[in-house]
């Protein structure tokens, strides 16, 4: 629940209108190898590039993915401890956790991924979405272009 009010927040100061919500936000993993990194999907095809999944309404919206990983252990799961946004900047901190059992040999690598779906009047040109540690560190950048 903290993760959907915190993404609903972002997409609010982005638009700096209260009426921009976050539709949905899901977490899962996706097959392939690959680094951390933090996407924005604007089109169906990159989003099944990426081997995610998601209800996205491409005329309305666009989708920002957070991929962590890559994996050889079952297990993996994303948390995001909190997001804050202004005009200019979009900051998460978030890490991964290991299954509490250490988990099992995963058939092949894969990559965790949170995914949120925001509304086109929330995107900003220019605005750097930076994903850092809750130590500080820096995990994963873009920026809306």
């Amino acid at each position: 629940m903290r993760r959907i009010l915190a993404a609903l927040v972002m997409a609010a100061v982005l638009a700096g209108c209260r009426e921009v919500r976050v539709n949905q936000q899901r977490s899962g993993t996706t097959p392939g190898a690959g680094g951390r990194e933090v996407v924005v999907v604007r089109d169906r095809r990159s989003l099944e590039a990426l081997g995610v999944g998601g209800p996205v309404d491409f005329r309305h919206e666009f989708a920002v993915i957070l991929l962590m990983g890559p994996h050889r252990e079952t297990g993996w799961s994303q948390i995001v401890e909190s997001i804050r946004a202004n005009t200019d900047r979009v900051r998460i901190v978030a890490f991964e956790r290991a299954a509490l059992d250490g988990g099992e040999p995963a058939p092949r690598e894969y990559r965790t991924y949170t995914i949120w779906i925001v509304p086109n009047a929330a995107y900003r040109a220019g605005a750097k979405v930076e994903v850092v540690s809750p130590s500080g560190e820096p995990i994963a950048s873009t920026t809306l272009h």
